[in-house]
């Protein structure tokens, strides 16, 4: 995975600040390949403790641009109680590396 240990101590810090203990964290995408260079952050977060997840995007980002610099980062957040399924939630936790 090409991103420091620092970096995702941090991700995984914020992601439980913002969405709570329960969270799970994936990275998936170009960054689970040590093989390629360059890219976004592509991080995938589900947790059942998410009140108001547009709020929560909001403030995770602005808090991790902050903590790492500015960087190309997607995020896609799922609560675990939502019914909708989304080809990109499979995709992501089946391909990405839980942190």
């Amino acid at each position: 995975m090409r991103l420091s240990q620092d970096t995702i101590k941090t991700i995984n810090t914020l992601a439980q600040k913002h969405f709570g203990n329960d969270c799970e964290v994936y990275i998936f995408g170009s960054r689970v390949d040590d093989a390629k260079r360059g890219g976004d952050i592509d991080i995938y977060i589900e947790s059942s403790l998410i009140e108001d997840i547009f709020d929560a995007k909001l403030e995770f980002l602005t808090a991790l641009h902050k903590a790492i610099g500015e960087q190309k980062i997607d995020l896609v957040v799922k609560k675990r109680e939502s019914k909708q399924i989304y080809p990109i939630y499979e995709s992501a936790k089946n391909a990405g590396v839980k942190i």
